[in-house]
């Protein structure tokens, strides 16, 4: 049994009878607690050699599971090494004010789409302005809604090729260590995002949490905005890669992950959770103990809505332009092309590739003369 599964075995009924349950939320949480286990049904293997047997309950394969991504995330990066071009990249955070995260979490499908909406507009608006770049660019956006501590903080990160197809075919690239000005990658994108946030208000699509209803009113929505306006937005924006390989590797670290991996809890106990935490300002790395029912409580407050697409493709890296885009860039760009080596295997032979794990032998033995028996699930999850 893993870290994560074992906080919510032993804490997820006390935990409903305090919070109530939600449907999105109790679906993960129900996958987390069948995930390699009889619940879930597999295989047992039998060596006719030394008689050694092996039993493998299948993955639950949700995607906020801390156990289901590592294979998923390989996967993908390994089908976008194609795209890559040997061309600078950057990376980009877009983050919003903290004053506005309790509306986001109540309106978590459309608040997300405008994060998404108002900072790939901000990136494809400047890029195509003569001022910066003059041309079409193309990028990945990820949507990460954690902090360290695993409170709710909803940002965007956005891996950037530094580089572009202006109107006349030409592959421009940028001559600074910087993508773009940073103050006005921050002006255009809270102006792109309070902007559609009104709008979304005007149209009364909106839910507004307890402590925000007063936003129901036209005047104390539009001193909400006022406010948000007053202040500073702070983008991250850097240059993050030397050499096309090195893309590929960066990618991994954040395509795929979740609010907390198991490699950072440090000990589940009874009643309480400890694990690792960076204090972003400082940079140190501490602890932080959490009773299990709020560290599950904090574990879900970031499941995504229902068929929710957290990794989106813009630009040249679309999917309906960049098949003749992107081989149009690679001929003026030339560099090494990468390959996916996975795409004709089959499950058994990635994990063989992956791992070194050849289920097709014994693992007592070594012998190839192995019979193996699906299970069915052993129980079903109430």
């Amino acid at each position: 049994m893993y870290k994560v599964q074992q906080v919510f075995k032993q804490s997820y009924g006390s935990y409903i009878e305090k919070y109530g349950e939600n449907h999105d939320s109790d679906k993960v949480a129900r996958a987390i607690l069948a995930c390699k286990t009889s619940a879930m049904g597999g295989n047992i293997t039998t060596c006719q050699d030394c008689g050694g047997t092996h039993v493998h309950y299948n993955s639950c394969r949700n995607r906020h599971c801390p156990c289901c991504q590592s294979t998923n995330k390989e996967k993908w990066i390994d089908s976008r090494k194609s795209d890559v071009i040997d061309a600078p990249y950057f990376h980009a955070v877009f983050t919003v004010p903290e004053e506005l995260n309790p509306l986001i979490y109540s309106n978590k499908r459309s608040l997300y789409n405008l994060m998404y909406s108002a900072s790939s507009e901000t990136l494809t608006e400047l890029a195509r302005d003569e001022k910066h770049m003059g041309a079409d660019i193309g990028f990945i956006s990820i949507l990460h809604t954690w902090g360290s501590n695993l409170s709710f903080h909803p940002h965007i990160h956005v891996i950037v090729l530094g580089g572009g197809l202006n109107k006349s075919l030409r592959f421009i690239t940028r001559e600074k260590n910087f993508l773009f000005p940073v103050k006005v990658v921050s002006r255009l994108f809270r102006g792109k995002f309070l902007a559609g946030l009104k709008r979304l208000h005007m149209e009364g699509t909106l839910s507004l949490p307890l402590d925000m209803r007063m936003l129901q009113y036209p005047s104390e929505f539009n001193s909400l905005l006022s406010e948000m306006y007053s202040k500073e937005w702070v983008p991250h924006i850097k240059e993050t890669f030397k050499g096309a390989a090195n893309v590929i590797d960066y990618l991994g670290r954040y395509t795929h992950r979740i609010a907390i991996s198991n490699s950072r809890i440090l000990d589940v106990g009874q009643e309480s959770v400890t694990f690792r935490v960076k204090d972003y300002k400082s940079g140190a790395n501490t602890t932080l103990t959490l009773s299990n029912e709020e560290f599950i409580r904090r574990f879900l407050m970031h499941v995504l809505p229902k068929g929710f697409v957290k990794i989106r493709h813009y630009g040249l890296l679309s999917n309906r332009t960049k098949r003749k885009k992107l081989d149009l860039v690679r001929v003026l760009v030339g560099g090494q092309r990468f390959e996916p080596i996975y795409k004709d295997l089959s499950g058994l032979q990635i994990l063989k590739k992956l791992y070194g794990i050849d289920p097709d032998l014994c693992r007592h033995c070594g012998s190839s003369k192995i019979l193996r028996k699906g299970l069915d699930r052993f129980k079903k999850l109430e």
